[in-house]
Protein backbone atom coordinates (compact mmCIF):
# COMPACT_ATOMS: atom_id res chain seq x y z
CA UNK A 1 0.00 0.00 0.00
CA UNK A 2 1.24 3.61 -0.75
CA UNK A 3 2.50 5.03 2.20
CA UNK A 4 -0.28 8.34 1.53
CA UNK A 5 -2.92 6.01 1.45
CA UNK A 6 -1.35 4.50 4.70
CA UNK A 7 -1.47 7.94 5.98
CA UNK A 8 -4.76 8.69 5.15
CA UNK A 9 -6.56 5.95 6.38
CA UNK A 10 -4.63 5.96 9.97
CA UNK A 11 -7.15 9.19 10.27
CA UNK A 12 -10.27 6.96 10.74
CA UNK A 13 -11.55 5.59 13.03
CA UNK A 14 -10.38 1.44 13.12
CA UNK A 15 -13.91 0.13 12.09
CA UNK A 16 -13.09 2.26 9.03
CA UNK A 17 -10.05 1.16 8.25
CA UNK A 18 -10.60 -2.62 8.21
CA UNK A 19 -13.55 -1.72 6.28
CA UNK A 20 -11.85 0.11 4.04
CA UNK A 21 -8.53 -2.40 3.83
CA UNK A 22 -11.22 -5.13 3.18
CA UNK A 23 -12.68 -3.33 -0.23
CA UNK A 24 -8.92 -2.91 -1.32
CA UNK A 25 -8.70 -6.32 -0.71
CA UNK A 26 -11.42 -7.06 -2.94
CA UNK A 27 -10.46 -4.98 -5.27
CA UNK A 28 -6.90 -6.98 -5.85
CA UNK A 29 -8.91 -10.14 -5.35
CA UNK A 30 -11.05 -9.29 -8.65
CA UNK A 31 -8.42 -7.76 -10.51
CA UNK A 32 -6.74 -11.30 -9.74
CA UNK A 33 -9.63 -12.66 -11.16
CA UNK A 34 -9.65 -10.92 -13.99
CA UNK A 35 -5.62 -11.56 -15.02
CA UNK A 36 -5.62 -7.83 -15.10
CA UNK A 37 -1.69 -6.60 -12.85
CA UNK A 38 -1.39 -3.35 -13.45
CA UNK A 39 -3.46 -1.61 -10.91
CA UNK A 40 -2.13 1.67 -9.72
CA UNK A 41 -2.93 2.88 -6.23
CA UNK A 42 -2.53 6.68 -5.84
CA UNK A 43 -4.96 9.54 -3.78
CA UNK A 44 -7.52 11.48 -5.82
CA UNK A 45 -9.78 14.21 -4.50
CA UNK A 46 -8.17 13.14 -0.95
CA UNK A 47 -9.90 9.46 -1.61
CA UNK A 48 -7.86 6.12 -2.06
CA UNK A 49 -8.03 5.35 -6.03
CA UNK A 50 -7.72 1.97 -7.52
CA UNK A 51 -6.76 2.02 -11.41
CA UNK A 52 -6.29 -0.49 -14.00
CA UNK A 53 -5.77 0.17 -18.01
CA UNK A 54 -9.03 -1.83 -18.98
CA UNK A 55 -11.21 0.32 -16.28
CA UNK A 56 -12.52 3.12 -14.79
CA UNK A 57 -10.98 4.54 -11.43
CA UNK A 58 -12.35 3.26 -8.02
CA UNK A 59 -12.41 5.07 -5.18
CA UNK A 60 -13.41 4.74 -1.64
CA UNK A 61 -13.77 6.76 1.55
CA UNK A 62 -14.87 6.78 4.74
CA UNK A 63 -16.55 10.64 6.02
CA UNK A 64 -16.81 12.11 9.25
CA UNK A 65 -19.93 13.42 8.70
CA UNK A 66 -21.40 9.74 7.96
CA UNK A 67 -19.26 8.23 10.93
CA UNK A 68 -21.44 4.49 10.09
CA UNK A 69 -21.06 4.66 6.12
CA UNK A 70 -18.18 4.19 4.30
CA UNK A 71 -18.41 4.08 0.16
CA UNK A 72 -17.47 3.23 -3.10
CA UNK A 73 -17.03 6.08 -5.86
CA UNK A 74 -17.33 5.56 -9.69
CA UNK A 75 -16.79 7.90 -12.40
CA UNK A 76 -20.66 9.96 -12.67
CA UNK A 77 -19.60 9.92 -16.53
CA UNK A 78 -19.67 6.09 -16.98
CA UNK A 79 -22.97 3.70 -16.77
CA UNK A 80 -21.69 1.93 -14.01
CA UNK A 81 -24.34 3.41 -11.09
CA UNK A 82 -26.80 2.67 -13.80
CA UNK A 83 -25.82 -1.04 -14.05
CA UNK A 84 -25.11 -1.33 -10.75
CA UNK A 85 -28.74 -0.06 -9.82
CA UNK A 86 -30.38 -2.74 -12.01
CA UNK A 87 -28.64 -5.31 -10.44
CA UNK A 88 -28.39 -4.60 -7.03
CA UNK A 89 -31.52 -3.25 -6.08
CA UNK A 90 -32.45 -4.34 -2.26
CA UNK A 91 -29.17 -5.41 -1.75
CA UNK A 92 -26.74 -2.20 -1.83
CA UNK A 93 -27.50 1.29 -1.50
CA UNK A 94 -26.55 4.00 -3.85
CA UNK A 95 -26.13 7.67 -4.03
CA UNK A 96 -26.87 9.63 -7.16
CA UNK A 97 -24.81 8.01 -10.37
CA UNK A 98 -21.52 8.02 -8.27
CA UNK A 99 -21.27 5.99 -4.92
CA UNK A 100 -22.55 2.70 -3.50
CA UNK A 101 -22.71 3.47 0.20
CA UNK A 102 -22.10 0.80 2.47
CA UNK A 103 -22.45 0.21 6.54
CA UNK A 104 -20.23 -0.28 8.73
CA UNK A 105 -22.56 -1.86 10.94
CA UNK A 106 -24.34 -4.30 8.69
CA UNK A 107 -22.41 -7.19 6.79
CA UNK A 108 -20.92 -6.05 3.21
CA UNK A 109 -22.98 -7.80 0.19
CA UNK A 110 -19.89 -9.31 -0.72
CA UNK A 111 -20.49 -11.05 -3.24
CA UNK A 112 -22.56 -8.27 -5.10
CA UNK A 113 -19.27 -5.79 -4.47
CA UNK A 114 -17.13 -8.36 -6.12
CA UNK A 115 -18.77 -8.10 -9.03
CA UNK A 116 -19.29 -4.26 -9.06
CA UNK A 117 -15.60 -3.92 -8.97
CA UNK A 118 -15.05 -6.12 -11.99
CA UNK A 119 -17.38 -4.42 -13.74
CA UNK A 120 -15.69 -1.52 -12.76
CA UNK A 121 -11.97 -2.49 -13.36
CA UNK A 122 -12.89 -4.06 -17.30
CA UNK A 123 -15.15 -1.28 -17.79
CA UNK A 124 -13.06 -0.12 -21.01
CA UNK A 125 -13.55 -3.37 -22.60
CA UNK A 126 -17.05 -3.88 -21.81
CA UNK A 127 -18.94 -0.09 -21.80
CA UNK A 128 -20.76 -0.82 -25.41
CA UNK A 129 -22.25 -4.20 -23.87
CA UNK A 130 -25.92 -3.56 -22.94
CA UNK A 131 -25.81 -3.83 -19.08
CA UNK A 132 -21.91 -4.10 -19.47
CA UNK A 133 -22.31 -7.56 -20.70
CA UNK A 134 -23.36 -8.90 -16.48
Amino acid sequence: MKLEIQHKLQDYPENAQFALNHLKDLIYQAATDLSIDDIEESLKWGEPCYTAKTGSPIRMDWKLKTPNEYYLFFNCQTKLIDTFRELYTGTLEFQGNRAIVLSLSEPLAEEAIKHCLELALNYKKIKHLPLLGA
